[in-house]
């Protein structure tokens, strides 16, 4: 795995988003988009979970992208309350496409934030055949639209998150549970908090047997 992670640019509705990029030597890889964090709150591709999960995805053979949305780093524009936002990640995981047009699996992952802006890209774009969800805010964000949720996936989030009460995860793992056709995996991290402070090694291993169980499948 000696390809370089590249810096690029990509064209997006609002100008030029900011992202990094690795292309994977296997031919047919899969392929990954990550998405980060609130932008308002200080949310970027460098983010540690996200960069964590980027190079889950990389050990893994995937060509895998994560963006800054607009208005973040060197991106162009400046927040649009998920809905620019939403528009961003079609934009990255159509240059995505483009560039791994013989690609054998589509994935999207978001952390926080980018999970919301993940599970709606996921209900556009229905060649998107898996999705991992790291520390979701169902108590926040309205996650309804996922009625019925089209592909399998994983939700991430840690036992002890300060900022999600344990009650709106239940509650959105039973809705999910509910659906025929698909299976969410609801996986609680020990000791780990909405940010994952001081956990990433045991994010790594949830990320890790996740995506080489799925991959395994193709």
């Amino acid at each position: 795995m000696d390809n370089k992670i590249l810096e690029i640019f990509i064209p997006g509705p609002a100008g030029r988003l900011e992202a990094k990029y690795y292309k994977s030597k296997k031919v047919t890889s899969p392929i990954a988009l990550i998405l980060h964090p609130h932008p308002q709150y200080g949310g970027t591709m460098n983010n540690k979970v996200v960069v964590e999960t980027f190079n889950s995805f990389m050990e893994n053979d995937f060509s895998v992208c994560r963006v800054n949305f607009r208005g973040v780093g060197k991106s162009d524009g400046e927040f649009d309350n998920g809905q620019g936002e939403l528009a961003d990640a079609a934009a990255a995981l159509d240059w995505l496409e483009r560039e791994n047009f013989d690609n054998s699996q589509c994935w999207v992952s978001g952390f926080s934030f980018g999970s919301l802006i993940a599970m709606q890209l996921l209900m556009r774009r229905p060649e998107i055949n898996r999705f991992i969800a790291i520390s979701p805010q169902p108590n926040v964000y309205d996650f309804s639209f996922l009625s019925p949720c089209p592909s399998s996936g994983l939700m991430l989030y840690g036992k002890k998150d300060e900022l999600v009460p344990i009650e709106f995860i239940r509650d959105l793992d039973n809705k999910l549970k509910a659906q025929k056709g698909i299976k969410v995996d609801f996986q609680a991290v020990a000791d780990a908090n909405h940010f994952f402070s001081k956990s990433e090694i045991n994010l790594n291993k949830y990320l890790q047997k996740y995506i080489q169980k799925e991959t395994s499948l193709y």
